[in-house]
């Protein structure tokens, strides 16, 4: 079993901590255990129950309405939101609560059923990207078990495969761009959303994958003469891996247009070369896109 920070239920819930501290009191919501040191945790249960309140306290129901509800009149009442919106998240839920049961097949079964309905284009912008929004952050902490994160991430890899794979592009556009992670850094769902949107713009992208050596990409460089070289690196190995990546881009590649997003660029405050692009949001990803 999972245990989760207040951190965590904040951050997947969207409820700030210091109210799910007054549910408590007020409400008896949830019932944490604490460490030796007095910090709360919280089990997998009391996530996939903050979740469910959340959800229907966003879309008009009262907390202490909410709390007079069984078990049963709640799963009802979730499943009666029917506005466009709501019925999002509330699908965003069950593949969270899905994920923390290491219920894949569910899980699975859920993303099938809306790219059946909508299209897997439709399907990645929202819903699989949302989702790896609100989990993000939570695969970097101690507090999820590796072993969902790779039979999720499996999951979503191959819908995005997918997804770019049948991608039809809106309009043409004459640059390139080479896409690739660092040698040590394997956490490739961030990059191919970003190979994906690239795509569906009518970019032409040159896809690497994950653990690529800095002399190989040197020469795939000189090779393909690509526009722009992408990364995306969501693990932090040290301050000091991501600045000896940093030089090696400056020996390597000095005269190549080189844009970092991720975690690593998010955290990072130091200059960076003239040649180097750090973008910290997804924001800041999509207006790159939207101008190359």
């Amino acid at each position: 079993m999972n245990t989760f920070t207040i951190k965590d239920l904040e951050t997947l819930s969207g409820i700030k901590a210091h109210t799910i501290r007054m549910w408590e009191q007020r409400y008896a919501l949830l019932t944490p255990q604490r460490t030796s040191t007095n910090i709360r945790y919280y089990s997998n249960d009391e996530l996939k129950n903050l979740l469910n309140i959340a959800l229907l306290n966003k879309y008009g129901y009262k907390i202490s309405h909410i709390t007079n509800m069984t078990a049963v009149q709640l799963k009802e009442k979730i499943l009666s939101l029917n506005n466009s919106e709501a019925l999002l998240e509330r699908l965003l839920v069950e593949l969270i609560q899905y994920m923390v049961d290491m219920d894949m097949d569910s899980f699975e079964t859920v993303l099938n059923k809306y790219i059946a309905q909508k299209g897997i284009e439709r399907s990645i912008t929202q819903i699989l990207f949302p989702f790896l929004e609100k989990i993000g952050i939570l695969w970097q902490t101690d507090n999820v078990n590796p072993a969902q994160e790779h039979l999720v991430t499996n999951i979503v890899r191959q819908k995005l495969i997918m997804g770019i794979e049948n991608v039809v592009p809106f309009g043409t556009n004459n640059k390139s761009v080479l896409l690739f992670m660092p040698e040590g850094e394997h956490h490739e769902i961030g990059l191919l959303y970003v190979n994906f949107i690239m795509k569906s713009k009518g970019i032409k992208t040159i896809y690497l994958g994950a653990n690529i050596p800095v002399n190989d990409l040197t020469q795939l460089v000189k090779l393909k003469k690509p526009d722009y070289i992408y990364t995306h690196i969501t693990s932090i190995h040290g301050g000091a891996s991501f600045d000896k990546f940093l030089v090696q881009c400056k020996h390597h590649l000095p005269s190549s247009r080189i844009v970092i997003s991720g975690l690593a660029a998010q955290q990072y405050s130091k200059p960076v070369a003239a040649n180097v692009t750090l973008k910290k949001s997804i924001i800041q990803v999509m207006d790159f896109i939207v101008n190359i």
